[in-house]
């Protein structure tokens, strides 16, 4: 039996970072018609119940998707059985995520860009402190790890 891909993608207060990448996701699955269930989360609870950052936002709407809707939560022991895949943004998270592991989940963890060739061990930078440039970067990095992911899932659902 197979069971459909579910991704979740972790950063600190899931209001720039995961977002995107959830976003991306979604936007790259569907071009590919790839089934996947994509959410995002954050390690903090700081932002919870919060929509994305506007700087967020705003690059993704600039590359048509709007997740104005989007609403940051935390991260939860049941995503560890519900999802497939959980991918932190950065190292801080994908520790955090080790930690919090259950014992018996069924997700396996990595960060973002270990699935884009050649950027494996490399975190995606949290744009927040920074401008607007620091946000598309950004995206060009949940961009490529979304593609390499819609190729490793088609591979290996």
């Amino acid at each position: 039996m197979t069971t459909r891909p579910a991704v979740l993608f972790v950063c600190m207060g899931n209001i720039c970072r995961s977002p995107l990448a959830e976003a991306a996701l979604k936007q790259a699955a569907q071009a590919a018609g790839l089934e996947v269930m994509v959410d995002s989360a954050g390690t903090g609870n700081w932002h919870a119940g919060s929509p994305p950052d506007r700087r967020a936002r705003a690059v993704a709407l600039r590359h048509g998707i709007d997740i104005g809707r989007y609403r940051a939560r935390v991260v939860r022991p049941a995503d560890f059985t519900r999802f497939t895949h959980i991918i932190a943004l950065d190292h801080a998270n994908l520790a955090h995520l080790r930690a919090m592991q259950p014992e018996g989940a069924r997700a396996a963890l990595s960060l973002l860009l270990d699935h884009v060739p050649d950027r494996q061990g490399e975190a995606v930078a949290d744009p927040y402190y920074g401008d607007a440039s620091g946000f598309e970067a950004t995206w060009r990095d949940v961009s490529a790890g979304a593609a390499a992911l819609v190729r490793l899932l088609q591979a290996h659902p």
